[in-house]
């Protein structure tokens, strides 16, 4: 046969062989030359138009890791025997799944879906929960809660609007729909997102130990089942493109379509899975979100060693139209594959035909160590799943500390004037409280159900969501998530450092004990040297941290390639982000902690110490456009004491309240704990100042970290003071709580009803 006649044949194995010069689109794909040609190198020819298909996604940024994998091991080699006590599984799996006693296990995990939110605010942010709900599925458990991380452009830019609508509304359609209470996250507003909003979801799932499953295909002659939604044409390339690099106007391959979701369907596949699950009838389950059937048939063949064998014509399709490049690469939601044997598919599909989820048989597991996929009769597919999923390339990129970022340091905040007495220090206080990061949220969380399943204990605006696990006993989970860009863009080692502490702080200002975090590493280019050197910092500083305070890294994610401007300039990127999950346990979550105080006559109690500590505040942003210098110093050992202290006087009975101290320092913390109830305060904070050598703009406004404010009963105070002592713990009591408005010796009277005012006003009038 000539190549001629070859080529007007369907892009079969065999075609591809004899013609080796057909040129293939793989930069519209997204790959580069040289890895091209290593695909080449890998089959020996050059691949079919499916295979290609299959490892540009495979081989994206998004999916590969490709840039950020050699640094991401340091978290495993910082990982010590103390905590892996609690793992049950690491890095590495759908998620990470930790012990939480009494034989009851959660997993946990962020992602970010923030390029489709971009495009399509509401689908992009709708199918990243979505997404994220299908990785806890995958693990055995049962999906309870979801939060998000959400950073947006300025507040005031005509096009922020369209994405903050879409966005929340996509989140509270897609997770009230599945009737899972969303327990908190973040919002924030700056320009630097201006381009590249991120829209990070988190996930939580429980189960008992015994019900943990991992996604392989093993056991030859076992079926592979693909279930739940039919296949579309949504979200082609999505992985590749979409979610790795940057937005250009020109060409269609820079815009594909963005997934769209069915909750309903998914919460159809929540039950449907969790009866297969328990029925004993899977061998595995893998959901398909990124990469499609492309990463779920790889992925379960690499892990079980096996290989595979698949007839795409067999796949369910919602458009008759779609090529079989496009089945492989089609991001659509709500499916998932299965690995059943022989004896257990009539089960199966009996299970999937009661929830109404449809499925179909669409290969077989092998023996022979390739994953094949035939069209029709047509061979397209003959790969070493390993090379697809796994064997990806991997860069050591170079990364330099930037140009700019000496002089960046050296402007710092706390040259900056300082308000001159009580009345201008009064008005650039209500000016904070009312701006966009450190105003409240509800206009965003009230559009979300947070108490659905009445397993809600705490939620937004406490410090930390928490959860009942076990209705007997009372045991729960405490779970939040922070990040600061401005501190980390001023020294991305430091600043994901304070990130970590602040979540873990979070959750010991609940009452629980910190036991694992989940991660989502928002950076710019890695092929710019700056943003790469943030993101290496960043995991450094992270990795370091996370074995000092003994809390293990999980699992989580890394979006790159958030940048619109140009490479080597300090606003060529987002500030660098890196959101962290911190996961507590309590024993009984009846002794959960809120954030402020319901009760007149308790003792207020400023912990830590305060130093002159403002550069990356957000006082040196809101007041005076500012943003250089250095952040707060961290001192992880202060942190660990700290929670100690806050942990013990929730099991003790001491807290009746406790917040910690970050953005917006004490004045932001006074105020939220006073709105917080409609409780107000009354506090003299002359003698803590004059203790920690500091005035009291800097005490009120500094954001030095390893500090909260606790409130306790009057007869306990000795109690607290006795337990600090132990701890090592600064502890000073600067005031009592109750009135109507907070009163603090050198300011003007702030009245509750106004504060509150403040606080709730800025996002209602903004968006309506």
């Amino acid at each position: 046969m000539t190549s001629s006649e070859h080529a007007s044949l369907p892009d079969t194995v065999e075609n591809a062989a004899a013609t080796p010069d057909v040129d293939l689109p793989y930069a519209d794909l997204g790959l580069k030359a040289d890895e091209y040609q290593a695909i080449r190198e890998l089959l020996g020819r050059r691949p079919t138009a499916a295979e290609l298909a299959m490892y540009s996604v495979m081989w994206s940024e998004h999916c590969s890791y490709k840039s950020s994998k050699i640094h991401l091991r340091r978290f495993g080699e910082r990982t010590t025997d103390e905590m892996r006590e609690h793992l049950l599984v690491g890095m590495g799996e759908n998620a990470g799944v930790v012990d939480i006693g009494d034989g009851w296990a959660v997993t946990f995990k962020v992602e970010s879906h923030n390029h489709p939110s971009f495009v399509e605010p509401y689908q992009g942010a709708a199918t990243g929960v979505g997404g994220i709900v299908r990785d806890i599925i995958s693990m055995g458990a049962r999906p309870v809660a979801v939060m998000d991380q959400l950073r947006f452009g300025a507040i005031d830019h005509p096009d922020t609007a369209r994405v903050v609508h879409g966005v929340v509304a996509g989140i509270g359609g897609y997770a009230n729909s599945l009737g899972l209470p969303n327990i908190g996250g973040e919002t924030v507003f700056d320009a630097s997102y201006q381009n590249n909003p991120l829209v990070n979801a988190l996930c939580i799932g429980v189960l008992r130990h015994e019900d943990i499953h991992l996604a392989s295909a093993t056991g030859p002659g076992n079926h592979v089942v693909l279930f739940g939604a039919r296949t579309g044409g949504d979200g082609i390339g999505g992985a590749s493109i979409l979610a790795s690099e940057t937005f250009e106007d020109e060409g269609p391959a820079k815009r594909p379509s963005v997934q769209v979701g069915d909750p309903f369907m998914e919460k159809q596949l929540i039950e449907c899975c969790l009866e297969l699950f328990a029925s004993g009838v899977v061998e595995g389950i893998q959901d398909l979100g990124a990469a499609g059937i492309s990463c779920a048939t790889s992925e379960l063949a690499s892990n079980g060693g096996s290989g595979m064998h698949v007839d795409l014509e067999n796949v369910l399709l919602r458009d008759p139209t779609l090529t079989a490049g496009e089945i492989l690469m089609s991001e659509s939601q709500e499916r998932m594959m299965a690995v059943v044997t022989p004896e257990n598919l009539e089960r199966f599909e009996e299970i999937t035909r009661r929830w109404d989820v449809e499925a179909a048989v669409i290969g077989t597991v092998t023996g022979d160590g390739r994953l094949t996929i035939d069209h029709f009769g047509h061979r397209i597919v003959d790969v070493d799943p390993v090379t697809v999923a796994h064997g990806g390339p991997t860069y050591d990129r170079p990364y330099a500390r930037p140009e700019w970022q000496d002089a960046l340091n050296a402007d710092r905040a706390e040259d900056l004037p300082r308000p001159a007495g009580a009345a201008e220090l009064t008005a650039q206080i209500r000016t904070l409280i009312a701006s966009p990061n450190l105003a409240s949220a509800a206009w965003v969380t009230d559009q979300y159900d947070r108490y659905v399943g009445g397993n809600t204990a705490l939620a937004m605006p406490d410090d930390a969501g928490v959860l009942r696990v076990d209705e007997t006993t009372g045991r729960g989970i405490a779970l939040a998530t922070d990040a600061n860009g401005r501190f980390t863009k001023l020294d991305p080692r430091t600043g994901a450092q304070l990130a970590l502490a602040e979540a873990y702080r979070n959750v010991a200002c609940v009452g629980a004990r910190p036991l694992a975090v989940t991660d989502c590493l928002n950076f710019g280019s890695p092929e710019d040297p700056g943003p790469m050197w943030q993101l290496v910092e960043a995991i450094e500083g992270l990795a370091d941290a996370c074995q000092e305070l003994a809390v293990p890294v999980t699992g989580g994610n890394v979006s790159l390639y958030n940048s619109t401007g140009e490479p080597g300039k300090i606003d060529s990127a987002i500030h660098p982000t890196p959101v962290v999950g911190v996961l507590g346990v309590l024993d009984d979550v009846s002794r959960r902690v809120p954030s402020g105080w319901q009760a007149e006559g308790l003792s207020i109690h400023l912990l830590g110490t305060t130093r002159t500590e403002l550069s990356g505040s957000a006082w040196a942003d809101v007041i005076h456009d500012h943003l250089g210098g250095l952040p707060p110093q961290i001192d992880l050992a202060a942190e660990h004491a700290l929670a100690e202290v806050l942990v013990a006087a929730s099991e003790r009975g001491l807290a009746a309240a406790a917040h910690d101290l970050s953005e917006g320092g004490l004045a932001a913390a006074l105020a939220e704990a006073c709105t917080r109830f409609g409780v107000g305060a009354d506090a003299d904070l002359t003698a803590v100042a004059e203790r920690d050598g500091v005035d009291l703009a800097t005490l009120l406004l500094s954001e030095s970290s390893a500090r909260a404010i606790i409130a306790v009963p009057a007869e306990q105070d000795d109690a607290l003071v006795t337990l600090c002592a132990e701890h090592g713990v600064p502890q000073f009591r600067i005031g009592t709580t109750g009135g109507s408005s907070l009163t603090v010796t050198g300011l003007e009277e702030l009245t509750v009803a106004e504060l509150h005012a403040l606080r709730e006003d800025t996002l209602r009038r903004q968006f309506g």
